[in-house]
């Protein structure tokens, strides 16, 4: 309703301003409308001059009507509907149909699923068939909740809502369905698919074949719990020559996955969670950001990618460093953003580099999981000297459970390694820095050779929710709590240690020219035992 009261709003703006300039001119309008425009300032309520507005209003031609309508929000052009006939017939031209039990009106506390089910179809079904005459542009239909609605309404919803023009679908329907449920191939076939910019579909089966239509204009596509082969997706790539990201989530059927080259313009690809996935082979050209969760397995990178970001999680992976520093300078030599996520823990020190990542930045490490008892965190100094262009190094640690003897008080002699130069590293954090020797060392060794280093940060308490470094209570963002994350107190009692080895071993090896930043628990949510200033 907004939009269109800056619209009426614009235009008499527009009408008094064409009227000024008729004036400068020496144009005269006619005496009854110089008359009307009197009576107007004369009559405190204008009557005439509401009259005459609401005439020129409903003069508007349709057309102008139904842009008006396609500008609003949808909920705003449906509740417009209700004042008159002009409106309802512009409502059931509007363009963006986004159905959801939000924006029908529907509450989940206020009926069971049954009626949910039967409440959201009755509804849906209106809209579409009073739309079945509009070209729709976008449709976002998220069932999620419903589970008890015949697959046929949605079979023919889909019949209507997409047609030539149609640049957006999105489909969400309730878990489980993609054992029960085949989306229409058929309906992207010819002129019908020729317009579709953005494709997401989630809990269903999709079975392009050979004679798949050619989606020229498909850019993004999303799928996520759907099945659908390797060969099936090949079809469906090998058409869509304008795709410039590709995310595959929860797809249990891809075990070989390749990207043809005909793919110019695809830039992102993900891939998570797809368990039976075995090869990944890309012959895209430009293809420069690759996230990947899963498993590793003997040919997941069969060829060299032309990658420049690469994200890799691996939740039933040990030993990912290990795999990192041994592969993947042959498989991405191109990389500048490298973020590795272990999570399944490190049973072997990270050994020594046999290739460099020449081109290397950015640099992100996060451990979670069991650490084998001792792990080497100085052995990480084998990423930074296989780096020689790393410039910001960022590591995360989250553990549960200490396996390593904090250092003790005193002298104590250090492992050096003054042949490891990293003279481009210039920001080093250290996110959940503890007082193990190894980490001790580490930080030193950074400090010592890292001849263009401008800041480090070591924080002593690792908080997930404190990735942006804002502050752990931060109010300003609006999914904290106001207060720190919980913390038991055998991690008190360690950030208090690091804190103590920080102040006994490190600050003093600090040069002028670095910036040393300290963060212990939270002094508003915790009360740490020392804090250095």
């Amino acid at each position: 309703m907004l939009a269109l009261k800056r619209l009426m709003n614009s235009q008499q703006r527009e009408r008094r301003r064409r009227r000024r300039l008729q004036a400068r001119d020496g144009s005269i309008t006619s005496t009854s409308k110089r008359d009307d425009w009197l009576l107007c300032r004369e009559d405190g309520k204008s009557l005439l001059c509401g009259k005459r507005l609401r005439d020129s209003v409903s003069n508007l031609p349709q057309d102008i009507w139904c842009h008006i309508h396609s500008l609003m929000p949808m909920q705003d052009s449906a509740r417009s509907a209700c004042v008159s006939h002009a409106f309802l017939d512009s409502w059931r031209h509007h363009p963006n149909l986004i159905l959801n039990k939000k924006t029908l009106g529907l509450e989940q506390n206020a009926c069971g699923k049954g009626d949910m089910a039967r409440a959201f179809t009755s509804k849906v079904d209106q809209i579409l068939k009073n739309h079945s005459h509009t070209a729709t542009k976008i449709l976002k239909l998220d069932m999620f909740d419903c589970h008890d609605f015949y697959i046929s309404c949605l079979n023919n919803w889909l019949e209507i809502a997409i047609t030539p023009g149609i640049e957006k679908l999105v489909l969400f329907l309730p878990s489980g369905y993609q054992e029960v449920y085949t989306f229409p191939c058929s309906r992207l076939f010819g002129q019908n698919g020729s317009s579709l910019r953005y494709l997401h579909l989630n809990y269903c089966t999709f079975r392009p074949t050979v004679g798949f239509g050619f989606l020229r204009s498909l850019t993004k596509l999303y799928l996520r719990n759907v099945r659908i082969t390797g060969g099936e997706l090949g079809c469906l790539l090998s058409n869509s020559l304008a795709l410039q990201r590709l995310e595959l989530r929860y797809c249990s059927e891809i075990i070989c996955l390749k990207i043809p080259c005909v793919l110019e313009r695809l830039s992102c690809l993900t891939v998570s969670a797809c368990n039976a996935l075995q090869i990944v082979e890309s012959n895209a050209p430009n293809l420069s950001t690759f996230n990947f969760d899963g498993d590793i397995v003997q040919r997941s990178l069969r060829q060299p990618l032309q990658v420049k970001d690469l994200y890799m999680i691996c939740p039933n992976e040990s030993n990912l460093l290990c795999y990192a520093i041994t592969k993947l300078p042959y498989v991405v030599s191109n990389i500048e953003d490298l973020r590795l996520s272990s999570i399944s823990g490190e049973r072997v020190n990270t050994p020594m580099p046999a290739a460099k990542f020449l081109h290397l930045k950015f640099l992100e490490i996060y451990l979670d999981g069991d650490l084998s008892p001792g792990y080497d965190y100085l052995s990480l100094v084998s990423f930074l000297d296989a780096s020689p262009a790393l410039e910001t190094f960022i590591f995360r640690v989250d553990q549960d459970e200490m396996l390593f003897d904090s250092i003790s008080g005193g002298a104590l002699q250090m492992r050096k390694m003054p042949e490891h130069k990293h003279d481009s590293l210039k920001n080093v954090k250290i996110l959940g820095f503890c007082s193990a020797k190894s980490m001790v060392e580490l930080t030193c060794h950074i400090l010592e050779n890292a001849t263009s280093l401008e800041c480090i940060t070591l924080d002593t308490i690792y908080d997930a929710e404190d990735e942006d470094f804002v502050g752990r209570c931060s109010e300003t963002s609006a999914w904290r709590s106001g207060k720190c994350s919980p913390q038991t107190s055998e991690m008190m009692l360690e950030s208090n240690k690091a804190l103590i080895a920080i102040e006994g071993y490190i600050v003093r090896k600090v040069p002028s020219t670095v910036k040393l930043n300290v963060r212990g628990a939270c002094s508003r949510c915790h009360t740490p035992e020392l804090i250095l200033s």
